[in-house]
């Protein structure tokens, strides 16, 4: 037999499959990429003797190879494809029947075919492959150049049960296919998301700067009783807008580079930042009464500009939580495993059921107003978290502690 004989008709072939444009790409993946198919194929051979199987995408004018085991030196691999009017196959698929023949100079239906001959063909089988829904996929082939017994009740059972076992994994693998493309996608569009809500935080800083920068002009300029009432509640406006800004910041920026990422420096100016932060939010909010009460008594190791943050993100949720009239208590102290920051408010507890996903990102209480993106409580734990360190929760006799603390490590010496 001519070892290129099947390749001379060739329209599209294994060098387009590899170019990744084949027009039956997507089947000659899933085919040749299936560990079952090729244990079927293996099989069909030693328990045949056949030399050559395969697994064929077969349409009204296409037969594409998608899986081959080749002994015989055919020369078919996956995406090489023979005109259809030189195979058994079209017969296959436009009667439903399979085509079998142990040899061709005995065979009473083949004998002496014309495409048995013109490639050499002596013993042959092609069983059709159907898919869940019944519609017609292509045909497992079975071929060789000497005489074998493919027509025995156990061959074409054994070759019956692989074609419905290829047909059936058919829907499985496009499932698994098509999934694995979803996640790709939607891991793409929440990369882009967040580079555009990273853009977004990033050019909104410059106009907010711009507001405090007037409303701390306004403050030093004669104003109207009247106008001397709103500025303390455009200024709480701002410094939640300014909150809000820093937590898609930093939840991007955690997003996009792995986590988030922390520069600790000894003696940190942690009595400092907090003050500093605990002053904002005092002039912000001037219905709150604040308690400050820090005793750090020796210089603690971490990144204070991201424990303020985290300090800023807790005495926020307390103020928008406590009850209206009530002190909102803010500790910090060392301890032997660390240091410990708290903050304390009067109001309802949070639910049990809700404490569990608490710090997952986009959570809110129960009796949120409206403020906020629910990022505020992850970005504190993430950024305890960075710290080795943690949050905990606590609501007992109509009090609420958030609890931040960092491990004995990041004490200096």
């Amino acid at each position: 037999m001519n070892d290129n004989a099947l390749q001379q008709p060739v329209i599209q072939d294994h060098s387009a499959f590899l170019a990744g444009d084949h027009d039956f790409q997507a089947d000659i993946q899933i085919l040749a990429g299936s560990d079952l198919v090729g244990t079927i194929l293996e099989t069909v051979m030693l328990a045949t003797n056949m030399r050559f199987a395969a697994v064929a995408r077969v349409t009204a004018d296409r037969w594409v190879a998608c899986r081959t085991v080749d002994e015989v030196n055919f020369g078919l691999a996956e995406g090489d494809e023979i005109e259809i009017q030189s195979t058994f196959c079209q017969s296959v698929r436009e009667t439903s029947n399979k085509v079998l023949f142990n040899d061709t100079a005995t065979d009473d239906v083949y004998g002496n075919h014309p495409i048995a001959a013109k490639f050499g063909i002596v013993s042959y089988a092609s069983i059709p492959i159907y898919r869940s829904d019944g519609s017609f996929f292509g045909t497992l082939c079975a071929i060789d150049t000497e005489p074998r017994d493919i027509k025995h009740p156990r061959a074409v059972a054994m070759l019956e049960m692989f074609a419905d076992i290829i047909g059936r994994s058919l829907e499985t693998e496009e499932q698994l296919e098509a999934e694995k493309r979803l996640g790709e996608q939607e891991r793409e569009l929440a990369r882009i998301q967040e580079e555009f809500v990273a853009v977004l935080g990033h050019d909104l800083r410059n106009p907010v700067a711009a507001l405090d920068a007037g409303f701390r002009q306004l403050d030093r300029e004669p104003l109207t009783e009247g106008a001397r009432k709103i500025l303390p509640f455009m200024r709480s406006s701002l410094h939640r807008m300014n909150d809000l800004i820093e937590n898609i910041m930093m939840h991007a920026k955690a997003r996009l580079g792995g986590g988030i990422r922390i520069s600790a420096t000894p003696d940190a100016p942690l009595t400092q930042v907090i003050t500093q932060i605990v002053e904002e939010i005092r002039a912000a909010s001037p219905q709150n009464e604040i308690l400050l009460d820090l005793a750090f008594d020796q210089p603690v190791s971490c990144d204070a500009p991201r424990v303020a943050q985290a300090i800023s993100n807790l005495l926020s949720n307390a103020v928008r939580y406590a009850t209206p009239g009530t002190p909102i208590e803010v500790r910090g102290l060392m301890r032997e495993c660390g240091i410990e920051i708290s903050v304390a408010n009067q109001g309802e507890a949070v639910p049990d059921e809700l404490q569990e996903n608490l710090f997952h990102p986009f959570q809110r209480g129960v009796h949120a107003n409206g403020e906020g993106l629910g990022l505020g409580l992850y970005i504190a734990s993430s950024i305890a978290v960075a710290h080795s360190g943690r949050i905990d929760v606590t609501c007992e006799d109509g009090t609420t502690i958030f609890a931040f603390k960092m491990p004995a490590l990041s004490i200096a010496a």
